[in-house]
């Protein structure tokens, strides 16, 4: 089945050059310049994957990106030149799938959409078999089996096993176990990891599934 894309980009030669791209790679591509264009057309339309550029008339995309996922599991893209926006779109109360940042390569805009799309396939939202998360209790098992995780590794794992392959920083993991603002040392997510992939090990030992990125921060994949 042709998975369909829709761009929303206000800049119409870049939409162009990446629709052409996409294209090439056997999607179905929509191209849409206003964020005050995006809700209908998703309405009266099928769509897989929303490549939604952050700074857009008519709606900006921070805006386009939290009613969509009030409505709909489509997975979104966000595109931005602001680096500062990053840990926003990452974070958990948008919950968009990825973002790119200006300037980029078109070939890396289709490697990403390429592999949120196989996440989608492949439901890893959900993954069977998984870790299991009991966000009442602060409790996580695998098998059936309790981690033991205290509250922040928990919060630390329930933000990597909600977005499984979505690489995050350790600024933005930080963000996610600390809401009120302390100040703490880069390290800390480290010791916390290594905390929790200790525990996993006890009850998996043959496998690992909280992944190191070099110079980037971690992953979760099952």
């Amino acid at each position: 089945m042709v998975e369909r894309v829709l761009i929303v980009e206000d800049e119409t030669k870049l939409a162009a050059l990446l629709r052409d791209y996409l294209v090439q790679e056997g999607y179905e591509v929509t191209v849409l310049h206003r964020g005050d264009e995006v809700e209908p057309w998703v309405g009266g339309h099928e769509v897989d994957l929303v490549l939604l550029d952050l700074m857009l008339p008519g709606k900006n995309g921070l805006d386009v990106c939290k009613a969509l996922r009030a409505t709909g599991d489509v997975a979104i893209i966000m595109v931005t030149a602001r680096v500062d926006e990053i840990d926003r779109l990452l974070g958990l109360e948008l919950g968009a799938d990825d973002y790119i940042c200006k300037p980029f390569s078109p070939r890396e805009v289709v490697a990403r959409v390429k592999a949120v799309l196989r996440r989608s396939r492949r439901g890893e939202r959900a993954p069977e078999g998984g870790v299991k998360l009991d966000e009442a209790g602060y409790r996580a098992t695998i098998a059936g089996r309790d981690l033991g995780l205290t509250a922040v590794e928990f919060q630390l794992l329930k933000v990597l096993a909600d977005h499984p392959g979505r690489i995050y920083t350790r600024d933005q993991l930080m963000d996610a176990m600390y809401r009120d603002e302390r100040v703490v040392a880069d390290r800390t997510v480290d010791s916390h990891i290594k905390k929790i992939r200790r525990k996993i090990a006890a009850v998996l030992p043959e496998r690992e599934i909280v992944h190191s990125v070099y110079g980037v921060g971690y992953k979760y994949e099952w």
